[in-house]
């Protein structure tokens, strides 16, 4: 057994009376037993010598397990309440290996308004691969269940969904679900375990696109999944071996540094989000306002139940593609970019970023208009993002 894991298995016994807070800081690998180095190490090797073949050692090639990436996905599992966590090249990545647990002529029920590299999975590589894939309304469990074929395998939730910000109600189609024998994955980005813990909620695997809030830096791209049960866990390992969709060690080092400050940053940006969302829905030139936690938001007392914050992401229609265009390039605080969940305000356009993959009958369908504008707040001062988002309005009227 590696530094890590023997770090972490000494912590077990204590780790429940530990809150998430502290949990981020001591995690169990977080100091250096043979050194007493305040940071995990970087194992930057590729294969690992055997002084014994008849007694290998923990980790032989790094493909197949490295310490440093074996300390963040320990560090993931903890933090989610799962027994096994797995750390990949990206979120895709993540997504893409924990699908690969079905098989030519399963089904999976999807949420609507999934990701748009989600949905550009399921539509174009895994449809050619005999998967099917229903979307439906998850808000609305009656079509949940409407949508079960006798070849269902699983039911893919994203809640909050991306970018309507929909709220399904995880413990209600989970216990659905295992009624069926079906598997359910959750997309936690938004939330992350700082807010939203599904495993608590019976779900069997969550995945994070890390490269986001757990992340926070917008300097890595990364993905995790964390199964809840022994024999998920096994068979994920497998996946990520053979497929080899695995994080290098200087990014596992990273989104490690960047996952400790994860609350302090969360709860900043939740704030500022509300003040903004609060500011946005006040605007007469402002369509639609989309956050969970206004109090007109739609699934608000299902998500109250299931989460303990907002989050920091808020979607707004401003009526048309040409003023949400002029609106992006007017602005002068947030990125103007394909992302979100970092230290810096992201200003997203879905239309033709996170959901272009979606044709535009599709989008409109599922509420992502061409007006439709997605802000990730980060740690700027909220006045001076207001102050800059009005400007930009005001420009246009």
């Amino acid at each position: 057994m590696g530094t890590q894991t023997k770090q972490v298995s000494a912590k077990q016994g204590h780790e429940e009376e530990l809150r998430f807070e502290t949990k981020l800081l001591h995690f169990g690998g977080e100091i250096d037993r043979a050194t007493g180095a305040s940071s995990v190490p970087i194992y930057q090797a590729s294969t690992f010598h055997h002084e014994d073949v008849f007694n290998p050692p923990l980790h032989d090639y790094s493909r197949s397990g490295n310490p440093t990436r074996q300390a963040l996905e320990d560090y993931i599992a903890l933090l989610e309440g799962g027994v096994r966590g797995f750390a990949y090249a990206s979120g895709m990545a993540a997504i893409s290996s924990s699908f690969m647990l079905l098989s030519a002529g399963d089904h999976m029920i999807v949420t609507e308004d999934v990701y748009g590299g989600t949905y550009r999975l399921l539509t174009s590589i895994l449809s050619r691969m005999g998967i099917e894939s229903t979307f439906v309304d998850m808000t609305d469990l009656d079509q949940v269940k409407a949508a079960l074929k006798p070849n269902t395998k699983a039911v893919y939730m994203e809640t909050p969904s991306n970018p309507t910000l929909k709220i399904t109600d995880i413990g209600a189609v989970t216990d659905w679900a295992k009624e069926q024998g079906l598997l359910t994955l959750l997309d936690n980005t938004f939330m992350t375990p700082f807010y939203q813990r599904p495993i608590e909620f019976g779900v069997d695997i969550v995945i994070h696109s890390a490269t986001k809030f757990l992340g926070g830096h917008s300097d890595v791209l990364a993905g995790l999944a964390v199964a809840r049960t022994e024999e998920l866990g096994d068979q994920l390992k497998q996946l990520q071996n053979g497929l080899g969709t695995v994080l290098g060690v200087q990014d596992s080092w990273l989104l490690m540094r960047g996952m400790k400050t994860l609350s302090t940053r969360m709860a900043h940006s939740e704030q500022s989000a509300a003040k903004l969302a609060a500011w946005l829905q006040g605007r007469s030139d402002i369509e639609q306002v989309y956050y969970p936690g206004l109090l007109n938001h739609p699934g608000r007392e299902v998500h109250e139940k299931q989460s303990s914050g907002y989050g920091a992401v808020i979607s707004f229609d401003v009526g048309s593609g040409e003023r949400a265009k002029q609106v992006l390039n007017r602005v002068k605080l947030p990125l103007v970019a394909v992302s979100l969940g970092a230290v810096e305000s992201i200003l997203s356009y879905p239309a033709m970023m996170s959901h272009a993959a979606m044709g535009e009958k599709v989008r409109h369908e599922r509420g992502i208009t061409d007006g439709l504008l997605r802000f990730s707040v980060g740690l700027e001062d909220v006045d001076d993002l207001i102050a800059d988002l009005d400007q930009a309005f005001s420009a246009n009227n």
